[in-house]
């Protein structure tokens, strides 16, 4: 059965498109007219093993919150449409990722209830602002129905830093939506997730 979906979302700011498969083979084909942002979902695709386009275009004349909000939406969505009932997968995920002096760790829970809280200090410079990093892992984790919580545990370089999250969440997702042969239903004693 194809884990794979593709969502799109139109707003008076933003135009985006995306399409991911859960199994794919790490091929990415991504633009959303903020460059940094680019870079940090080519690695999310190749780290996390998807198959993952996205088409993005937005005011980003005034700023790239919107764009880098709205994506995150939207991939949220096609992750939880791709997952569908959530039957045999691992459901919990977890990943540590050094990037030179930079360690950031994730957990990931794909628990239908959707989270994110993150940790510790992105430093000053970053290249995507603080705020439209945490801005991105809300909207995903209310759109995919996933729990996550990052945790930046060291770092100077702030470019490395938040490369090392992408990666974890990448990888720690990676984790959890992967199949279980052992698990025929959901992972829950509710029986839903």
């Amino acid at each position: 059965m194809a884990r794979s979906a593709r969502v799109s979302r139109k707003t008076r700011e933003t135009e985006v498109a995306c399409e991911v498969d859960l199994d794919g083979a790490g091929a990415t084909d991504v633009s959303t007219g903020v460059g940094f942002l680019d870079h940090m979902l080519e690695l999310f695709g190749r780290h996390g093993m998807l198959g993952l386009t996205i088409k993005a275009t937005g005011d980003v004349e005034v700023d790239s919150h919107h764009t880098v909000e709205d994506v995150g939406i939207v991939l949220g969505r096609a992750v939880s449409d791709a997952l569908g009932e959530r039957k045999g997968i691992r459901r919990f995920g977890f990943a540590s990722v050094p990037m030179d002096e930079a360690l950031a760790e994730v957990s990931v829970d794909v628990s239908g209830r959707g989270r994110a809280e993150l940790f510790g200090e992105v430093p000053a410079g970053a290249p995507l602002a603080p705020s439209l990093l945490e801005g991105f892992l809300e909207a995903f984790a209310a759109n995919a129905g996933v729990t996550l919580h990052a945790e930046v545990r060291r770092g100077r370089d702030a470019h490395h830093v938040i490369e090392a999250v992408f990666k974890a969440l990448a990888r720690a997702l990676r984790q959890a939506v992967s199949t279980d042969p052992r698990e025929d239903g959901v992972p829950s004693t509710k029986g839903v997730l």
